[in-house]
């Protein structure tokens, strides 16, 4: 495993500790920080956050982009203009990161999980239509579940590490059954599925900016959607259902204080500029680890097929569980982080008893995937 170590610590050009994922500033950050400071202008009204819109919806070519505080946040008012409710089901994937599920359960709708498939390690269709065909029928033109008699509204499958899921097959498998999509693109920034970028496939998509994501301001999210009527409805309900007035305190309906601050839509401007050189250097850095890896007989994960993924995050797929274990003990004590893949959903103590298929593929990634350091190299 020295080699790989020194492999890695040669790509990045440093004898010091490597993270898995740092931010890039080399933009005009600090320009558009201090012009937003000087304007007083820092919450949740200022040009930042319209221009930070109107930017993200043509990078990605939605109609319609609305900032959020956080990636968690959009997809939790993703779900609502999807019309979830209290006690209805969600269908979506147990390798995943905490926020999906999360966000389903703020609402007080149940996930039930399927599985993955082993190539984009997102949502499976295969297994969608299985369980739909084996759990599910149509009463009233609404998906009903035959086993807890609840209705299920929502599918959200999450595009992993960037790579995208099928995508289109999920979306028409979805259209049968009236179950409404909703893509967690939260990791997907810069990835097509069929030369159609990731979160304009379903009614709704949402994405995160956190500060390990390919762009950042720390926090950050946005909702987008082709839809008027949604894009009105996600403004206001994330900005506390307040009626425009010049200075009356007017709400109409209990609502969310998730709006964008406009400092931190600053820095997302300037991060935006940068990114198709942010992809560059990430598809660089795949094609140098996978030469890299397969010369050692390590498969590296590469994008799958009809995608062009952003590599967000750069992942190896190892033997078995212990060798994935010496290999994250001994990278991580040699100054190169490295991490797992996330436990499965359905394996936490709240999520324990969700309904769930069988999850071979699911089970096989958790024990094998690990994250490899994947910061940008300029």
């Amino acid at each position: 495993m020295q080699n790989i170590v020194n492999f890695i610590k040669q790509t990045f050009k440093t004898n010091e500790f490597i993270p898995l994922h740092e931010p890039r500033f080399i933009g005009n950050e600090k320009k558009y920080l201090n012009d937003c400071i000087d304007s007083t202008f820092v919450s949740s009204v200022g040009k930042y956050v319209d221009t930070f819109e109107k930017e993200f919806a043509k990078t990605v070519g939605s109609k319609y982009a609305i900032a959020t505080v956080n990636g968690t946040a959009a997809l939790h008012i993703s779900l609502i203009l999807a019309n979830v409710k209290t006690d209805n089901e969600v269908i979506t994937q147990p390798l995943t990161f905490i926020a999906t599920c999360n966000a389903i359960s703020y609402i007080g709708a149940k996930p039930i999980f399927v599985d993955v498939d082993l190539d984009t390690m997102g949502l499976s269709p295969d297994s969608l239509k299985k369980f739909l065909e084996q759990n599910c029928e149509i009463i009233n033109n609404q998906c009903v579940n035959k086993t807890t008699k609840r209705i299920i509204k929502a599918c959200v499958p999450m595009h992993t590490f960037g790579h995208p899921c099928r995508i289109e097959e999920i979306k028409n498998i979805c259209y049968q059954w009236n179950i409404t999509l909703v893509e967690d693109a939260a990791e997907s920034l810069g990835s097509y599925y069929k030369d159609k970028h990731t979160g304009t496939f379903g009614k709704v998509g949402a994405f995160s900016f956190n500060g390990n994501k390919i762009i950042t301001s720390g926090g950050g999210g946005v909702i987008i959607t082709d839809d008027e009527v949604l894009a009105k409805r996600a403004k206001h309900i994330t900005t506390t259902a307040k009626i425009p007035h010049a200075y009356e305190y007017v709400h109409d309906e209990v609502a969310y204080n998730y709006r964008l601050p406009n400092i931190n839509a600053a820095l997302l401007v300037a991060q935006l500029e940068q990114l198709e050189k942010f992809l560059a250097s990430k598809r660089d850095l795949a094609v140098k680890y996978e030469e890299f890896f397969t010369s050692n007989k390590i498969n590296f994960i590469t994008e799958p097929k009809n995608s062009k993924s952003n590599y967000w995050l750069q992942a190896i797929l190892l033997d078995n569980v212990k060798q994935r274990d010496e290999f994250l003990d001994f990278t991580n004590k040699n100054s190169v982080m490295t991490r797992p893949i996330w436990k499965l959903m359905n394996e936490l103590e709240m999520y324990k008893n969700c309904q769930k298929t069988d999850l071979k593929n699911a089970k096989y990634l958790e024990e094998r995937v690990v994250n490899i350091p994947s910061s940008v190299i300029l």
